[in-house]
């Protein structure tokens, strides 16, 4: 699969979207490149709730691992939300062009550092890292498959997802949020919000015994879109997502 972002990340296709290399390289052919901010984090967090599920083509078996390409640093947290998909067991390789930071790039990226951060001056270079990012890829992926994972739920269902989630006592300047916990508490939520017509995301951990949260210092007369997702120690459960104006 594939997603392009700024500030508003944009799914291009999902991994159920072709089925042969040429269909692949052709939609690549295609792509229409997407300008604009630099939201590494919320991006991360698109790919952990919109392509990494079962409905989009990941298959419950398969191996995860998250290329990330980007050509400027990140102006939202990026690190939190690469480590809650580390802690999951999706393995990040991270690929810096131009006025990328590698400092970020080293941050995000899964180890060792040495196979899975690079950084090139120019996106025509980036032809120059195909031969070694394809082995490196095709090697971390067998090794990962002899491992044992028979211990690691994987997402979804009723008894890891929250439901019912309730947007009330909005203001020009605030929101309360309330949801119906799942069945399993989790052990974190992570709350998302930001302007739906570009901002800079802001986000909110909390205790997984937790199931309500104020926001303040909100901007006036402003569409918000607001995702909460339960993390587990080895799964995250499907996110909730609302849309209000203040």
């Amino acid at each position: 699969g594939l997603s392009q972002y700024s500030s508003d990340p944009r799914t291009e296709w999902d991994l159920s979207a072709y089925s042969t290399r040429d269909q692949v390289l052709e939609a690549v052919k295609n792509l229409r490149y997407k300008g604009g901010n630099t939201f590494t984090g919320l991006a991360l967090t698109h790919v952990l709730e919109q392509n990494l599920k079962p409905d989009a083509g990941a298959r419950l078996e398969a191996e995860k691992l998250v290329i990330l390409l980007t050509d400027g640093k990140s102006q939202d947290d990026a690190n939190l939300a690469a480590q809650t998909l580390k802690n999951l067991g999706i393995e990040i390789f991270a690929i810096g062009v131009k006025n990328a930071d590698e400092a970020e790039l080293k941050q995000v990226a899964s180890e060792p550092l040495d196979l899975t951060v690079y950084n090139v001056l120019d996106f025509p270079l980036l032809s120059s890292l195909v031969g070694k990012l394809t082995r490196v890829l095709c090697t971390r992926i067998k090794e990962k498959s002899n491992k044992e994972n028979a211990d690691t739920p994987v997402n979804t269902g009723p008894q890891l997802s929250p439901t019912d989630l309730k947007i009330s006592a909005v203001t020009s300047k605030s929101m309360h949020l309330a949801w119906s916990p799942p069945l399993r508490p989790p052990k974190k939520y992570r709350i998302v919000y930001y302007p739906s017509k570009g901002g800079i995301p802001k986000e909110v951990v909390l205790d997984g015994a937790v199931s309500s949260l104020q926001l303040s210092n909100l901007t006036s007369h402003t569409e918000y879109l607001v995702s909460v997702v339960p993390i587990y120690d080895t799964a995250v459960g499907d996110g909730l997502r609302g849309v209000t104006s203040t």
